[in-house]
């Protein structure tokens, strides 16, 4: 029997080529994902590894990654604690750092020196070795306060060389600096923007204090384990700061970078998962028809004694083939797409060495358990209509394809799951949180696509007729064979057309999806938009002061108010805690934003020591107007806040998921200074909206990091980004409608050697070879039609 079955393989290998070609693609797209993330983690691992330094000592609760970002905070601690930190037994060094990445880099052409991909823009003191991960490659260290290093990638980037000048735009203000070497990363250098500057002015020109650092940096002595060391510099400088050690600091890195790699790593295996799904149907169609054309063989192998076992795992035994095959050569293409996906960070901005690339254990097991036990499962069915051929069977004419049972089950189990699938997506309608929307989604989906996919075969004599109703008249009788060969075995048709609805549908679902996302923004800002212009950063994140003063002293300004991130801890009165950002504005909100309230005003919310909240939020938690609660600002201080106002849930308050927002005084009295997010700037009365702007664009001009948008921009900037998250999508899910083309090429393949007899009499009783063509072009065309 295997002897029977290898034999059999080779003199078929040409009917499997598809079917292995959608296992290669699904098994490629799964090692591919696993292995560029792998990359990526363990590259910033590296990174993470040799930039810590042995013990760290940090400012209390300082605001990390994302916290960071989006509020423009700066915690310091007191420079002067290297002297105490440097006493402590087992230090060999302690030393003040600062590091921000607030700081802008402009060059002489005035536009900003800075990755395009959300890689921070990092300015630091180029301090001695060896916790650097960047060499001097040219020139001399930083002296003074006019003198700056440049990582090299950036000034490879934007065409800098030693001797140029460059701007600084920090907090403080601004500096003008002569390049005066290149640094070289010793790692990889994942995309980041670094400048150096001396050390002893680091702090003066970055936090505008010279007596202040973001960090401490203390090294072991030789034989003092990190731990150890950690505990006596923690009891000898108090609690009022946050000591880690290497390992600590670069686990606290790796993972916040893990929450996004994460989440790339799942939505890539998510398609991945699509287009192993698609390949399911695809072996299916492949190994039914397969059985079906051999028919009298089975039956033969039946007759001479083989049982029904045997011959079932004759053909499991072609599937396991044809899985390690198309595993194999699939873990080889998703080696090749993961140098592919190296190449094409490099190209947008984030650099990863190929070297470097991570091949773990867990890779080629993957690839084959996907690429064989889909095939195993996908063909166990064939297999066993394959068991029941009986001996006779070797006596049949010819080879016919059966039809199977009737189709009344299916639909109405079909039509059950549909059933199910619509009220789990009437239970995402009535979500109140996003967590729970995305649970109902994820169900509501998955059942409908199964219900289409259970149903699909009993759809395809009604629907089918009906798309093919005009073909006729179009290419006459050749129309006619088209349509009854694709009604001929509706098992066949729906299962062809069921990967093309999958592929089809997600792209179609995200389409639509995107498009509500832009009109409901739209609608938004027409509705609660009332400034004129809008100033922020093109990547959202905050800037430095400086860009609010020269707005307020531009003629024709009317009124400017700003907006402020702010991370904030609620600690609320049902004993729960709730993690958010918040917001903190001017009190002009009024002014340039229509908030609607069901309780309290803007007076309210941003009055002294008072804060906005969602109406759900604040029912859910038992809080009403005049409630209290203490809220800690991340990074700051702790206050008891009076809840102030209400918001209606969905109307897009400035304070995120829980609409909390204060007023920026409160912020200022209770928080380390931050940086302004948003600018929200009206004309002042008597001045043309269209001359303002071009005043504060001539203000601005020196300041690329910032942008002046009115409604009609501001409506294209989350266009844009909804059209390159949509673009990205679409390659991924091109992957799975390319398998179902496939199946629907190896589909009509097969039946074209299935039909062999019936082809050739059509030709003996005068179809053209062209007509014969046109049929199975149109039995196509119909198939993919139902599938759309």
């Amino acid at each position: 029997m295997l002897r029977a079955t290898l034999r059999s393989l080779a003199a078929h290998r040409g009917r499997l080529l598809l079917s292995a070609l959608a296992v290669l693609l699904s098994v490629a797209f799964v090692v591919g994902s696993v292995i560029f993330s792998d990359t990526v983690r363990h590259t910033f691992d590296r990174l993470f590894a040799a930039s810590a330094a042995d013990v760290t000592v940090l400012p209390r609760d300082a605001p990390e990654g994302r916290d960071q970002t989006l509020s423009g905070a700066e915690p310091t601690v007191p420079a002067a604690l290297a002297g105490p930190a440097a006493e402590v037994d087992g230090v060999a060094d302690a030393r003040p750092e600062v590091r921000v990445q607030s700081a802008t880099v402009v060059g002489a052409d005035g536009r900003r020196i800075g990755s395009t991909t959300g890689a921070p823009t990092i300015a630091t003191g180029w301090y001695p070795e060896p916790r650097r991960v960047v060499e001097l490659a040219e020139g001399r260290p930083a002296r003074g306060d006019r003198e700056a290093l440049l990582d090299r990638d950036s000034a490879e980037r934007h065409d800098v060389s030693v001797g140029d000048r460059l701007r600084i735009v920090a907090e403080p203000g601004t500096v003008t600096v002569e390049v005066v070497g290149l640094a070289a990363f010793t790692t990889t250098n994942p995309g980041a923007t670094l400048v150096f500057l001396d050390p002893d002015v680091a702090a003066r020109v970055l936090l505008g204090d010279a007596e202040r650092a973001t960090s401490l940096a203390v090294t072991a002595a030789e034989g003092v384990p990190h731990p150890v060391l950690r505990d006596r510099v923690a009891a000898a400088l108090g609690g009022d700061y946050t000591y880690r050690t290497a390992e600590q600091q670069s686990e606290s890195a790796a993972a916040e970078l893990g929450t996004v790699l994460g989440v790339i790593r799942w939505v890539m295996l998510g398609f991945a998962g699509v287009a192993v799904l698609v390949g399911v149907f695809l072996i299916i169609n492949t190994f039914a028809m397969l059985v079906a054309q051999r028919t009298r063989e089975l039956g033969l192998l039946r007759a001479l004694g083989a049982e029904r076992r045997q011959v079932r795992r004759s053909v499991l035994v072609e599937a396991l083939l044809l899985g390690v095959v198309g595993a194999s050569l699939g873990l080889l293409a998703g080696v090749g797409l993961a140098h592919g996906l190296v190449r094409l960070m490099g190209l947008l901005g984030m650099y990863l060495d190929p070297a470097d690339i991570r091949i773990e254990p867990v890779v080629p097991v993957a690839a084959y358990v996907v690429g064989v036990g889909v095939t195993l499962v996908a063909a166990a069915l064939p297999a066993r209509r394959a068991g029941r051929v009986p001996p006779v069977a070797a006596l049949a004419d010819t080879e016919v394809s059966a039809v199977g049972r009737p189709l009344r089950l299916r639909a109405a189990l079909g039509a059950a799951v549909a059933v199910a699938g619509a009220g789990a997506l009437v239970m995402l309608a009535r979500a109140e949180s996003a967590g729970r929307a995305g649970t109902w989604l994820a169900v509501g989906v998955a059942l409908t696509l199964l219900a289409a996919v259970l149903a699909g075969p009993a759809l395809v004599r009604p629907v089918v007729r009906v798309l093919g109703f005009g073909l006729p008249r179009a290419f006459g009788p050749v129309a006619v064979l088209a349509r009854r060969n694709a009604l001929r075995n509706p098992r066949r048709t729906g299962a062809t057309a069921s990967a093309l609805m999958v592929g089809l549908a997600l792209v179609t679902g995200l389409s639509i999806g995107g498009a509500s996302i832009t009109a409901s923004f739209d609608r938004e800002v027409d509705r609660t938009l009332g400034a004129d212009f809008v100033i922020q950063n093109e990547s959202f994140r905050p800037f430095t002061s400086e860009v609010a003063r020269r707005v307020d002293a531009v003629e024709g300004v009317g009124i400017v108010v700003r907006e402020r991130f702010v991370p904030l801890r609620l600690a609320l009165p049902d004993g729960s805690t709730h993690r958010t950002i918040g917001a903190a504005v001017d009190p002009g909100l009024d002014e340039v934003a229509r908030v609607e309230y069901t309780a309290g005003d803007t007076a309210g919310a941003v009055g002294a020591d008072r804060l906005a909240l969602d109406r759900r939020f604040a029912a859910r938690h038992g809080l009403a107007v005049g409630s209290t609660l203490e809220a800690e600002f991340v990074g700051g201080g702790t206050a008891r806040l009076r809840v102030g106002a209400l918001v209606e849930s969905g109307s897009p308050a400035p304070g995120g998921d829980v609409g909390a927002f204060l007023g920026l005084p409160t912020l200022e009295r209770h928080q380390v200074a931050g940086q302004d997010a948003v600018l929200l700037v009206n004309a002042a009365d008597g001045t043309d909206p269209p001359v303002l702007r071009e005043r504060l664009e001539q203000a601005l001009a020196d300041l690329p990091q910032v942008q002046v948008r009115d409604h009609a921009d501001y409506k294209q900037l989350v266009r844009d980004q909804v059209a390159v998250l949509l673009y990205l999508v679409y390659a991924l899910l091109g992957l799975a409608v390319v398998i179902a083309v496939l199946g629907v090429v190896n589909t009509l393949a097969l039946s074209v050697i299935e039909r062999t007899r019936e082809l050739g009499m059509l030709r003996a009783v005068g179809m053209s070879r062209r007509q014969l063509r046109r049929m199975v072009r149109l039995e196509s065309v119909v198939i993919c039609l139902f599938g759309a």
